[in-house]
């Protein structure tokens, strides 16, 4: 099998698994709708629900990484496939609030930990005049797997009084996937080549040292995008359901919001090998920043559906680019700790969003305010890259 086929068919079957773990976090945005009404959570309850699985994936984000440098980018993706995908299914058996809570923080370890790696793989094996549209398509199954999620919300749960524990357990289908693919998913041959080196020149501390201009820019990335995704998409169909529409009406609002998500995967993978990785994440990330604002302040329906639909665009490409943009900022040696420590960061945004939200919502603050806060860590962000960040186009990657 040559290069351009192997690379191909391996961002197809990595693609497969990254859309699994979109489905299982989207699921939990409209399962937390049902269960509100079932076990009458509280608001600061269905922040914890998402911050835990989010605490989860911070830790499996550092163990993943270390552990792909260490034993392998393909075992630790497939490991990882089979522990979310258990843990999905057995949380459809959940009879309350701790249940459920436990369930979805080992949920978190699997996907935390497969994210980072199967980019790092899929990158190692992409030629270089196509590494970072490589990446970008990988990440665009996430779109793939919020649009099954949203699908299934929209005609599964609100069907059944158990809607949503079918929900689960076709979540739990990556566990099957992975023992389908063990045989089809090559390690990656830059982390073969250095198992051949006697020694290693490079370790986890210069990500601090050597490396520490790139390390301060990529884990502000990763803090302001999580920070601002999880805390809006995971909230957005209670945004929505608080604009007057009962559960169906929202979800099938969600699922056309959801739709942009692919054109936006789509033009950041043509745009960040003609433009570069800094400009795609500027101009993806002031689009996610300005949306976010006009989506908080809708009042009709035609407003809600354009700007969170532009929301979805915007915000789902950025994560493509910075998916990208991550490994190259790092040698093979330590690429699988950079990548995996910078998306462990950037999760404590993410265990923090979703809770501050339920917070402020029971304090009274409107969408509008909550939004406003997005907005502004995000345009924080953009001021950070663009003083301390590098390009990262081919001929500059390190090697």
């Amino acid at each position: 099998m040559n290069n351009k086929t192997s690379y191909k068919k391996l961002i197809g079957v990595a693609g497969i698994g990254w859309a699994f773990d979109a489905m299982d976090v989207g699921l939990l945005s409209f399962i937390m709708i049902a269960l509100k009404t079932q076990w009458g959570l509280t608001a600061s309850q269905m922040g914890w629900l998402g911050s835990i699985n989010l605490i989860g994936m911070a830790i499996g984000a550092t163990l993943g990484g270390i552990l792909a440098d260490r034993f392998g980018r393909k075992p630790i993706f497939l490991y990882t496939l089979l522990i979310f995908g258990l843990a999905t299914a057995g949380s459809a058996f959940s009879t309350g609030f701790i249940m459920m809570f436990a369930f979805r923080f080992i949920i978190g370890l699997g996907i935390g930990a497969e994210l980072p790696v199967a980019s790092t793989l899929v990158s190692e094996h992409s030629p270089e005049h196509v590494r970072g549209r490589a990446v970008v398509l990988l990440e665009s199954f996430w779109a793939v797997g919020w649009i099954a999620a949203a699908l299934l919300a929209y005609f599964v749960i609100p069907s059944y009084d158990y809607g949503w524990r079918i929900a689960l357990v076709i979540g739990g289908l990556p566990a099957v996937y992975a023992a389908l693919i063990r045989g089809s998913v090559p390690e990656s041959p830059v982390f073969l080549n250095n198992q051949k080196k006697k020694t290693k020149s490079l370790s986890g501390k210069d990500l601090f040292t050597r490396f520490k201009k790139e390390t301060i820019t990529v884990w502000t990335l990763w803090f302001v995008i999580a920070f601002s995704y999880y805390g809006m998409f995971i909230w957005l169909p209670t945004v929505v359901q608080s604009n007057g529409f009962d559960m169906v009406k929202t979800f099938q609002y969600v699922l056309i919001m959801t739709l942009a998500q692919l054109p936006g995967y789509f033009s950041a993978a043509y745009l960040i090998e003609t433009w570069g990785r800094k400009p795609v994440l500027i101009t993806y990330m002031l689009g996610t920043a300005i949306t976010a604002w006009l989506f908080s302040g809708s009042n009709t329906v035609t407003e809600l559906l354009i700007w969170g639909s532009l929301l979805s665009f915007f915000n789902l490409g950025a994560w493509g680019g910075l998916y990208a943009y991550t490994p190259e900022n790092y040698p093979a040696e330590i690429r699988g700790t950079g990548t995996g420590s910078a998306a462990g960061f950037g999760r404590i945004g993410s265990v923090i969003s979703p809770l501050l939200v339920g917070v402020l919502v029971d304090k009274l603050f409107s969408y509008s305010q909550i939004f406003l806060i997005f907005t502004s860590v995000i345009v924080i962000g953009v001021i950070v890259l663009i003083i301390f960040g590098k390009e990262t186009k081919p001929s500059k990657i390190a090697s």
